[in-house]
């Protein structure tokens, strides 16, 4: 089964061994997903974007159900930049969320397992299934290999590792002695595409005003 980028995000979001989320703050998690968007269009030639504008270049679907509603909305509210975009795809992180899980749980890559915690309370776990064990593994060790490798990544793992390093996804994928060591080789990998380092540069714009708006409040 071929994972698109949100697929793959999605998968990285999920603790390998209970099948639930990791413990990240929504908002990465959020921007994650709705950057995995962005970027899986851009590959599909359906949007241009930098740091100042977003252009729907081709509104022909994709036939990707997440995908298409994302660039249905940008068609439909044209003029707005990338950092509108990553705020209004990521505020459908929750729906976002359940329609990625479904999809791959009807893939067989995942299966759902429901019960309650302490008896009460609903839990729903996202184990990975057996016959989709391979893909789970795949993605976190692909992107783990191309780090620690001193190999040139293609653009999908590049953009997917400067994801990633925006959204603070990589100490998922490396051990903390591995992290040290290997800064500069992400921030490599990472600025090999100009898509990466115009939106890492919109995530930071975006948590930073939140980080300021919470202090506020």
């Amino acid at each position: 089964m071929q994972l698109t980028m949100p697929e793959e995000i999605m998968l990285l979001l999920l603790d390998d061994r209970t099948g639930r989320p990791v413990g990240l703050p929504p908002p990465a998690a959020d921007f994650a997903i709705a950057g995995a968007v962005l970027m899986e269009l851009s590959l599909h030639g359906r949007i241009d974007t930098d740091l100042e504008q977003l252009v729907v270049s081709n509104q022909r679907p994709t036939g990707d159900g997440v995908l298409d509603e994302a660039l249905a909305l940008m068609a439909a509210k044209p003029g707005q930049d990338s950092r509108f975009w990553l705020g209004e795809i990521g505020s459908r992180g929750e729906k976002l969320r359940d329609a990625l899980l479904n999809r791959l749980v009807l893939g067989g890559v995942l299966k759902l397992e429901e019960g309650r915690f302490l008896w009460v309370f609903p839990d729903r776990r996202y184990p990975k299934a057996a016959e989709g064990a391979a893909e789970v593994k795949e993605v976190r060790r692909r992107l783990r290999d191309i780090i620690l490798s001193g190999d040139i990544p293609d653009p999908r793992d590049a953009l997917m590792i400067g994801l990633c390093r925006a959204t603070g996804l990589v100490p998922l994928l490396l051990t903390p002695p591995e992290l040290e060591e290997t800064v500069s080789r992400v921030d490599q990998i990472a600025d090999l595409e100009e898509l990466n380092r115009s939106l890492a540069e919109v995530i930071r714009q975006l948590q930073a005003s939140m980080v300021a708006f919470t202090g506020l409040a």
